[in-house]
């Protein structure tokens, strides 16, 4: 049984730790829950597994105190991995980090194709609505940023944690371009990714529906991390 404590109880943070009081991840219960004024510590005497949902700056506060006390770490706010010396302290050990898909699929055909041959040109363009991204006024489709997935990933850390775990798939934070749109008439949240090489091509076509809590995340993300934590409590 792996007693599971979780950082944050947002959008996020809120659906997987219901679902733990519950029961609805055979082989896990909930231990502990770190919010604001909670010392980690207290988590981390109780927990041998921690589930960071609380955003990137709680990732860079709490992790690297998680993985030395030799506790497991399942990231939900991959964006936070653009700064190297972060994500060396985080596969640093004794404890093992762990990543969550996320609000995005076609990862692992991304990081065999990788590893087979280096990709040549990888793209994802991220579309939301333009109050999700800081954008006014915006009477039609803006291109809001373009850059190195690492500078996008940095730049808005809320809303392309995607990025980051595309550039991590192939194994590069910046050979992948990323693109932030701003639409209004965007329902929903989308991610096109597009990628080639000595593989093959690749055109992926994700679009999610906003969580109503946080319409900077999608809805799927929690449920992505619950299924992350069924197989690492498997």
């Amino acid at each position: 049984m792996r007693s599971v404590a979780v950082i944050g109880r947002g959008a996020i943070g809120g659906v997987v730790i219901g679902a733990l009081e519950r029961g609805e991840v055979p082989g896990a219960r909930l231990a502990a829950v770190v919010d604001l004024g909670d010392p980690l510590e207290d988590a981390l005497a109780v927990a041998d597994l921690v589930v960071e949902c609380a955003g990137q700056a709680a990732l860079a506060e709490h992790g690297p105190r998680v993985i030395a006390a030799g506790r497991d770490l399942l990231v939900v706010s991959i964006g936070a991995l653009t700064d190297d010396a972060l994500h060396e302290r985080l596969r640093g050990g004794p404890g093992r980090l762990f990543l969550t898909s996320g609000a995005v699929g076609g990862l692992d055909l991304l990081r065999a194709a990788a590893a087979m041959a280096p990709l040549e040109r990888v793209r994802i363009v991220t579309t939301k609505k333009p109050a999700t991204l800081g954008v006014r006024d915006a009477t039609g489709p803006v291109e809001v940023m373009r850059g190195p997935a690492r500078q996008i990933a940095a730049a808005f850390p809320k809303s392309t944690n995607v990025a980051a775990a595309v550039a991590l798939a192939v194994g590069s934070f910046d050979v992948v371009e990323a693109v932030v749109v701003a639409d209004p008439a965007a329902t929903l949240t989308s991610h096109v990714i597009t990628a080639s090489g000595p593989a093959g091509e690749y055109r992926f076509e994700i679009r999610n529906r906003p969580s109503a809590a946080n319409p900077a995340s999608s809805q799927v993300v929690p449920h992505a991390v619950l299924a992350t934590l069924r197989d690492l409590a498997r």
